[in-house]
């Protein structure tokens, strides 16, 4: 196949230019010879004014004009075939520029319709007509090879080039940011510098950019001295560049005070520091940045609006992070899949089905429910809304699941406590050839320790033994140490908790709560020391475990002692939670004045649990007063559970206040609060079947019966269960006759 720049014959006759001519531009008729001149002069955009020469000067200008609007519109072989017929045409006497321009021309033609080859043709023959170094085309030949990623060959032409400005140097660093080669970056600089050329607004920007993904401060802070001294510290751009530098590599306080002292800011301006502040967790700067940003009137993106309402996401103001995703929408700003994802997990924190069912809609009409991860939102989003229904029917719509998708489905059914679809799902999703992950085990396993399904537990930590790759998730193995505690197989949990080599806080918590709920209060307190000597900090979910395990084994003492220490020792600020476990630790162990004490004095609103573990203690230990007091605190906040009402009409009942008792029974009444039959459920070898108090439905009622009242001696003979407690195996067995 004849190459493109083969030699064509010199003197062509004019029919046979005239085939290069479109039809559109002979303004004039072809046949007359005369007219040919001024036709050629015409292009489809304007036409120039003035005779035409006829002379091969004027035709080449005229050709040019071709070169250059077929280049324009894409059309290579057009354009190619036009530059042949201007090297026919040019002369000694022809002007250099017009080649050169026919060059640039074509080589632009080829970078934009991505003609590797025949660019690399035109590079040749710019070579071979000696004009390489020329000004018009450097630029051009590093555009090309840039274009093509052939940063080696692009850098070997600025090496190379002669020209003395920062032009072909800027496009040759700016391609290696953009493909996050910082290092060769910085290099390039550092060569175009020595070369004594001078970098100008459009070089700092770019080697800035390599300075903060690489988080270089220290050649940030050199290139910001160079633009102190070459009096380019007013230009918008490189101010924003300097900004954004800074802020990447955690100098958000150098960051703000250019941001402060810049006279105009644009978008770029406040985003960059908005997203320095985020960067670094400083929410409160980055929201009052925003509304400083709204109040100005400055034009936001959707980079702003989303990297607020992330942050309201993150710092749990869910209710705000709704409301800027409907100002955004307010705003005309067009929804696209991060928006979507903040607004669809908002919906999920706060249980908001209607809104998330609005975002779902917009979902649809904007086009956006073909992504795997709105998808995957939109599931989580109805399954933690409890319309698990929903979920499913969006699980089942998805033609190609990955393992992100059955996580999805799996840990909404696992949240509601749904064992038995869980465990179906899991079966479903490795009869369907995906292989589990660290994230799918560690959403059930919690589930198995919530149900005491201990079996199920069992069946996934072998699926771990047996598996490679799960060695070193310790979130796996954290939750089985917590399964087998919860389940009462503390021993089981201590051996795995031995055999692991690396623990956390999160093991020790699991284990020490494991020792906490059976009572063994000395156990969980070695463990807890034992924790502190290895330098591993409690959080306040341990100080909760350990307090509680104190107050479960009467370890009055060594409680307040841990009390104590949480703020002064450990730096942890009492919550709710650790004046529950002292209000349950004096109740249990009778200092009834002092868990009174807890209450009245704590920061805290008191909730219903609080009052009605004090009412529990007053029971026990018979203290009338104190017992009606927090009686009269727990109907005040009216709780909803009707265990707490049954604890008030008993205690009322036991100090013959009968009164009292009639008015609880007449508020239980009027809220309209039935106390639930009491339920167990029971491990039928096949799966947990219910069972309720009196229920004779089961087909093993008596066996069922005769072992409860079994149980009940035991305890009673334990001293687990006071005379007064306990009924006669007679009295349990009653339902059954």
């Amino acid at each position: 196949m004849p190459s493109r720049f083969s030699v064509q014959p010199r003197n062509l006759p004019l029919s046979q230019i005239q085939k290069f001519i479109p039809k559109k531009w002979r303004s004039v008729g072809e046949s007359d010879p005369r007219n040919c001149g001024q036709s050629l002069l015409c292009s489809s955009h304007e036409c120039i004014s003035g005779p035409c020469k006829s002379n091969n000067e004027t035709m080449v200008d005229c050709l040019l004009t071709t070169l250059k609007d077929f280049a324009g519109q894409g059309h290579i072989c057009k354009a190619f075939r036009t530059f042949s017929l201007i090297r026919t045409h040019v002369s000694s006497q022809t002007p250099c520029d017009l080649v050169i321009q026919s060059l640039s021309s074509l080589l632009l033609c080829c970078t934009n319709s991505e003609s590797l080859s025949e660019g690399k043709q035109i590079h040749a023959r710019i070579i071979n007509l000696g004009v390489a170094h020329s000004w018009n085309l450097v630029p051009r030949i590093i555009t090309f090879y840039t274009t093509f990623d052939l940063l080696d060959d692009a850098h070997v032409i600025a090496e190379i080039s002669n020209i003395l400005h920062p032009l072909p140097w800027n496009l040759l660093i700016s391609s290696y940011v953009r493909r996050g080669q910082n290092e060769e970056a910085f290099s390039a600089y550092r060569q175009m510098v020595s070369r004594g050329i001078r970098p100008d607004d459009f070089t700092y920007p770019s080697v800035l950019k390599a300075c903060g993904g690489q988080l270089n401060l220290a050649f940030g802070r050199d290139i910001h001295k160079s633009i102190d001294a070459s009096f380019l510290e007013g230009n918008l751009f490189v101010q924003n560049a300097l900004v954004s530098m800074y802020a990447k590599c955690g100098e958000v306080d150098v960051a703000h005070d250019i941001f402060e002292r810049m006279p105009v800011k644009d978008a770029v301006s406040w985003n960059s520091m908005i997203s320095g502040y985020a960067s670094k967790g400083m929410w409160n700067k980055a929201f009052e940045l925003f509304d400083r940003m709204r109040a100005t009137g400055a034009e936001m993106d959707i980079i702003t609006w989303n990297t607020i309402a992330g942050g309201c996401l993150k710092t749990g103001n869910f209710i705000g992070a709704l409301k800027l995703f409907s100002q955004m929408r307010s705003c005309g700003i067009q929804l696209e899949p991060v928006a979507t994802l903040i607004g669809l997990g908002a919906c999920s924190h706060t249980g908001l089905l209607k809104n998330g069912k609005e975002i779902h809609g917009l979902v649809i009409r904007s086009h956006l429910d073909h992504f795997d991860n709105v998808r995957n939102a939109l599931m989580n989003m109805y399954a933690r809304c409890k319309a698990l229904k929903q979920a499913h029917i969006l699980f089942q719509f998805v033609d190609s699941k990955t393992v992100i998708t059955w996580n999805t489905i799996i840990s909404g059914f696992a949240h509601w406590d749904r064992s038995e679809e869980t465990s179906f799902l899991f079966r479903e999703m490795l009869l369907s050839g995906v292989e589990p992950n660290y994230i799918t085990i560690a959403g059930i396993l919690p589930l198995c320790a919530r149900v005491a399904n201990l079996q199920h537990g069992k069946e996934f930590h072998c699926y771990l033994t047996r598996r490679e790759g799960f060695e070193e998730h310790l979130l796996l193995w954290n939750s089985l140490v917590d399964m087998y505690a919860r389940s009462g197989k503390v021993v089981i949990a201590r051996k795995l908790f031995n055999l692991m080599s690396k623990k956390d806080a999160v093991t020790y918590t699991s284990l020490i709560a494991g020792y906490g709920i059976l009572g063994e209060g000395r156990e969980a307190i070695e463990l807890f020391n034992e924790m502190i000597r290895l330098n591993i900090k409690p959080d306040h979910v341990t100080m909760v475990a350990a307090l509680s395990a104190c107050s479960h084994s009467g370890l009055v003492m060594q409680g307040q002692k841990l009390f104590e220490q949480m703020q002064s020792t450990y730096g942890i600020s009492p919550h709710l939670e650790h004046f529950s476990c002292m209000v349950d630790l004096f109740g249990r162990a009778g200092l009834l004045k002092k868990a009174e004490e807890i209450i009245i004095k704590m920061p805290y609103e008191s909730t219903p649990e609080m009052w009605a573990t004090l009412l529990g203690a007053c029971k026990i230990h018979r203290n009338t007063e104190i017992g009606e007091w927090a009686a009269e605190k727990l109907l005040e906040l009216r709780p909803d559970n009707p265990g707490y009402y049954v604890l008030i009409a008993n205690m009322y009942a036991d100090a013959g206040h009968w009164n009292k008792l009639a008015k609880v029974r007449t508020v239980m009444r009027d809220f309209g609060v039935r106390k639930s039959p009491g339920c167990a459920w029971v491990d039928t070898g096949s799966g947990f079947s219910p069972f309720l108090v009196a229920d004779t439905s089961s087909g093993q009622t008596n066996e069922i019966y005769c072992l409860l009242g079994g149980l009940n001696r035991q305890m009673k003979d334990t001293g687990h269960l006071t005379t007064e407690e306990s009924s006669s195996e007679e009295e349990l067995c009653e339902g059954v006759f």
